[in-house]
């Protein structure tokens, strides 16, 4: 029997790219159907071979690049193209922080809003990712470790990388020869790396248990390294401590925040300092009493308990425990207080959120649709939203426009470099 082609059918054409879109893809199209191309620019002439469709057209691979864009530059990085850690290193640098400072006003222009102030562009340094979820496994030529491909379970073997801490990519050759000893043959791992400010937190997370000798290893390295911390995680959720020569500790406002192994952060010191400031300048000038929802670890919690009261909520159990842990080390118990609640199945409602001068909500990617729906209800008068998906940050914001709040101010921050991901802080008010 004959098998029906799929969509594409690997066909080969060649194209003029259009635009950049969201994603970081070159986008045009082939017999009006779109084709999103990883790695070109606008106004190059590609040939191309439609492989998969996507979004209603094409994924595209470029066979070969005919003509090129006069903004495409030699990318930095030996691995730019197969490796998945970055997607626009290609891209002239103004070019890319054009294309970037457009991201979000184009989002919210697509649901008929605009903001009363866009700032400029902020962005963090090369080599200051201080958080990283990296890659191995171990085959008979040796342990690859590094970010998976685009698109792909094969994993880029780093010898260089432009956005990690120089402490995190240093460790990379010690770690290679670790998970050589302690995994089995074509065994895989996820290695979750965290800097605090006293050294590193590393969690192995993998099928299956150390044995004796593999967790003899892992605590012989993590003192020959001077880890913080080292914990592993088998198939299950549950986290086992191996080593541990101090608590690893992250400074947040006036706290000092332990998080729990593996646990959300932001990704840099820097994007994190800029988000905070965004928080703190707009809030009304005499509020003394904050609601933080979605608040992770703290972050923005303890900032925001420099100037007033606040209860953080949070519906992972492990961040409320380690925020109000620290809170209460802190002598902030009277001023900061906890509860574990999962805000898209049960988002506060009309009572809950009243009396607040602002409340802050810095939801995942997916945003925050259902609490956004209560708050457009409330009678609250000042929100805060921070985002790191403009096109998630933009459904919200026209949710909150439509129960009566303007978007006065919209901050962009560029946290992840070279990549599409952009961070978002924004102030509505009544």
């Amino acid at each position: 029997m004959r098998r029906r082609a799929r969509p594409g059918g690997g066909k080969q054409t060649e194209l003029i790219v259009e635009s950049l879109g969201g994603r970081g893809d070159g986008v045009t199209s082939f017999e009006g159907r779109p084709v999103f191309l990883p790695g070109v620019l606008p106004g190059e002439k590609v040939l191309a071979r439609l492989v998969s469709p996507k979004s209603g057209g094409y994924r595209g691979e470029i066979v070969e690049l005919l003509e090129t864009s006069p903004e495409r530059v030699e990318p930095p990085c030996r691995h730019f193209g197969p490796c998945g850690g970055c997607a626009l290193q290609m891209l002239e640098e103004g070019a890319y922080r054009r294309w970037k400072s457009a991201l979000a006003p184009a989002a919210l222009s697509k649901r008929g809003l605009e903001a009363g102030r866009v700032a400029p562009l902020e962005s963090v340094p090369r080599s200051s990712r201080r958080r990283a979820a990296l890659a191995a496994q171990k085959l008979e030529q040796g342990v690859v470790l590094g970010f998976h491909e685009q698109l792909s379970h094969r994993i880029v073997d780093l010898q260089d990388c432009l956005i990690l801490r120089p402490s995190l990519f240093g460790l990379l050759p010690a770690l290679r020869e670790l998970i050589a000893g302690v995994l089995p043959p074509r065994g895989k791992a996820d290695l979750h790396l965290l800097e605090c400010e006293n050294g590193l937190d590393l969690l192995i997370a993998t099928q299956g248990e150390p044995s004796l000798a593999a967790r003899e290893r892992l605590a012989a390295f993590s003192g020959e390294h001077d880890l913080a911390r080292l914990s592993w995680r088998d198939g299950t959720a549950e986290v086992e401590l191996i080593a541990q020569r101090r608590h690893p500790l992250i400074t947040l406002g006036d706290a000092a925040v332990e998080p729990q192994p593996g646990a959300f952060l932001q990704a840099t010191k820097e994007g994190e300092a800029a988000l905070a400031r965004a928080v703190v300048d707009f809030l009304p000038k005499n509020g003394k009493r904050f609601l933080d929802l979605y608040s992770g670890l703290g972050s923005f919690t303890f900032p925001l308990a420099q100037r007033g009261s606040v209860h953080a909520v949070e519906g992972e159990g492990g961040a409320v425990s380690a925020l109000q842990a620290a809170a209460n080390r802190a002598g902030l118990g009277g001023r900061v207080s906890s509860e574990q609640r999962d805000l898209a199945r049960q988002p506060l409602r009309g009572e809950e959120l009243a009396g607040y001068d602002a409340i802050l909500l810095d939801p995942p990617r997916t945003g925050a649709k259902e609490q956004c729906e209560m708050l457009a209800e409330s009678g609250a008068a000042r929100i805060i939203m921070l985002s790191c998906n403009p096109n998630s940050f933009a459904r919200d914001a026209r949710i909150l426009a439509d129960g009566g709040f303007v978007l006065e101010e919209l901050r962009p921050i560029d946290q992840f470099v070279w990549t599409p991901h952009l961070e978002l802080a924004a102030s509505f008010a009544r």
